[in-house]
C-alpha cells in the first residue's frame, strides 16, 4: 500500500485517493486561513502554476489544530482560497494530522523526516510532504520553508526529472 491508496475526501465531498493523481509529483501541504503563514497560498500557487504542465500537483489539506486557525466550513474555505489567493490545486476535506485522530494519511507522512532528520507530529499549519510519482515521500519541509524557497524548489526541479527518466 502506498499513499496513493489512502482514501480521502475532496473539499466539495467526493471521495478520492491521491491514486488520482498517479505517475505525478505532489506537494502535500496541511494549509488553513487564518494562520500569519496563509500568505504562502501564493507561492503554492505559483508552483503549481509554474510546474502543474511539467507534472506536479499541490494538494492542500485544511487542518483547524493549531490554533483554531482553519474553522470556517468547507465551502467558506473554498470561497476563501479561491477568491483570496485564486487557488487552482486541489483541496481535500478538513482534516486532523495529530492526535488519535490523524488521518491515516497523515499517520504515514509524521514518520518522514525532514532535512534535519526530525519526524512525527506535524508542528504547525503549512507544513510541506514532497511525493513521488509512485506515492513515496521523498521530503519534508517544515512550515516556515516558504513554498518558492529554493530548496522546496530543487526538490520539487529534481523529482519532476526522476519522473521524466522514468
Amino acid at each position: 500500500m502506498t499513499l496513493h491508496d489512502i482514501p480521502l475526501t475532496t473539499l466539495d465531498g467526493r471521495p478520492t485517493t491521491l491514486g488520482e493523481h498517479a505517475g505525478r509529483v505532489l506537494l502535500l501541504v496541511n494549509v488553513a486561513s487564518r494562520c500569519g503563514l496563509t500568505p504562502q497560498y501564493a507561492g503554492l500557487e505559483q508552483l503549481q502554476e509554474e510546474y502543474g504542465d511539467r507534472g506536479l500537483t499541490v494538494v492542500g489539506f485544511p487542518c483547524n489544530q493549531f490554533g483554531g486557525q482553519e474553522p470556517g466550513t468547507n465551502e467558506e474555505i473554498a470561497e476563501f482560497c479561491s477568491a483570496t489567493y485564486g487557488v487552482t490545486f486541489p483541496m481535500m476535506d478538513k482534516v486532523e494530522v495529530n492526535g488519535e485522530g490523524r488521518h491515516p494519511l497523515f499517520v504515514e507522512l509524521t514518520q518522514v523526516a525532514d532535512a534535519e532528520g526530525e519526524a512525527g507530529d506535524v508542528t504547525w499549519n503549512f507544513e510541506k510532504w514532497l511525493v513521488d510519482g509512485d506515492g513515496e515521500p521523498v521530503a519534508r519541509f517544515r512550515p516556515r520553508t516558504e513554498p518558492t524557497d529554493p530548496a522546496v524548489v530543487g526538490a520539487i526541479e529534481d523529482a519532476l526529472a526522476r519522473l521524466g527518466d522514468a
